[in-house]
């Protein structure tokens, strides 16, 4: 059949480019110490940045959930699947992130790519501008193009290009979206300069928080904490499969905001609610995140961030500038990338490698991320075979 033998050259065109993507199985929860189709390994490859994943009082209170609220929500959130756990998981967010965001309101999403999804849409519009940092989250692409709004793309956190840009709109409704962390290089967007930006222009300022919710601050309030920010302009997304360890997403903003979604936002008016019982394991995570034991784990997690920076001591290869716990190391060539990957995976250690389209040409890499659930002796076993690696490769 020609339509299937025509996917099958594009296939055998991703192999000769050392594109080709694979599934690996994980036979065991998310954890540092892993199964992988049936190996033993050493996991630097999730975004369980505090390492609740696994944590046995979500386990806990995922049952609990279960058994309160059975196991679907069983409609949309407006039909009749917004539960009292998905009430609660809201006010908490809400409250939580209260000192950074004015008259602040919730909205629980399945997941950040559809909540991304949502905000674009419903925020944006034909006569908008949309203003979309270079190295967006493929969620914020995608919303900005549902949006149908005027996109305008500024250089990797050059705040300088997006004045420019602000000051020569004249759209009556502008928004700059950014992610926070950025997640294949792990550095920060320059958020105040932003949000100072948008607050003389009129813009919203609309942050994707993924990596950073849950880890950076003090609290843990992500990089709104870190840099200290509070503004009615601003729309904040977290994603709640990272650093909170089990699912979904929610977004942050001024209620008048928050309710215009609930009207507006068709990926959220038109799916199914999450489980209920997802949102109440949530709760405990936040207990986690809010208080004693969160606060230790991100010190934890700061100092094997440091640990490892310091033993690697790569000549050839680039260790790129990153004080989260997204430490990429760029190779160069699809096909150097995925053999070094391949090399370390042999010895036990499952690092992934990173090839366009998700990074640009030239730049695949090995991208390794950290947990609080890591401990420093792994760490040097990790540095010690990339140091080693990269002396023979």
């Amino acid at each position: 059949m020609e339509l299937i033998a025509s996917l099958e050259r594009e296939l055998q065109q991703l192999d000769r480019q050392s594109l080709r993507r694979r599934l690996r199985v994980a036979e065991t929860p998310c954890a540092p110490r892993m199964k992988v189709d049936g190996r033993d390994m050493l996991a630097f490859c999730s975004n369980d940045y505090l390492g609740l994943a696994s944590h046995p009082l979500l386990i806990e209170a995922l049952q609990e959930g279960a058994s309160r609220y059975g196991v679907g929500s069983g409609a949309s959130h407006l039909i009749s699947g917004h539960s009292r756990a998905h009430a609660l998981l809201e006010e908490r967010f809400a409250d939580f992130l209260s000192p950074h965001i004015e008259s602040p309101r919730a909205l629980y999403f399945c997941t950040g790519y559809m909540a991304n999804l949502a905000v674009l849409s419903a925020l944006a519009g034909r006569d908008a501008d949309l203003f979309s940092e270079e190295l967006n989250h493929a969620s914020l692409i995608d919303g900005a193009r549902l949006s149908r709004s005027n996109l305008k793309v500024y250089p990797h956190g050059d705040a300088a290009a997006l004045e420019q840009l602000l000051k020569a709109s004249t759209a009556k409704t502008k928004l700059v979206v950014t992610d926070s962390v950025f997640s294949m290089d792990g550095d920060l967007a320059p958020l105040p300069e932003m949000l100072r930006l948008c607050e003389q222009y009129g813009a919203w300022l609309v942050v994707d928080d993924a990596h950073g919710f849950g880890v950076l601050g003090q609290n843990g309030r992500g990089a709104l904490e870190h840099f200290n920010l509070r503004s009615p302009y601003l729309v904040y997304m977290g994603t709640l499969g990272k650093a909170a360890g089990v699912g979904g997403a929610f977004v942050a903003a001024h209620s008048t905001v928050i309710e215009w979604l609930v009207q507006r936002a068709r990926p959220y008016i038109y799916t199914t609610a999450a489980a209920p019982a997802l949102a109440h394991a949530l709760m405990a995570s936040m207990d986690i995140i809010d208080g004693a034991e969160g606060a230790q784990r991100r010190s934890h997690l700061r100092a094997l961030i440091a640990q490892l920076r310091s033993e690697l001591n790569l000549q050839r290869w680039k260790l790129f500038p990153s004080d989260t716990a997204i430490q990429p190391v760029i190779i160069g060539t699809n096909e150097e990338a995925m053999r070094a990957g391949a090399a370390l995976y042999e010895q036990g250690f499952w690092v992934p490698g990173i090839r366009p389209p998700t990074v640009p040409a030239g730049t695949a890499r090995l991208r390794i991320t950290l947990s609080a659930s890591h401990t420093g002796q792994e760490v040097s076993q990790l540095a010690s075979a990339f140091n080693l690696l990269e002396a023979f490769a």
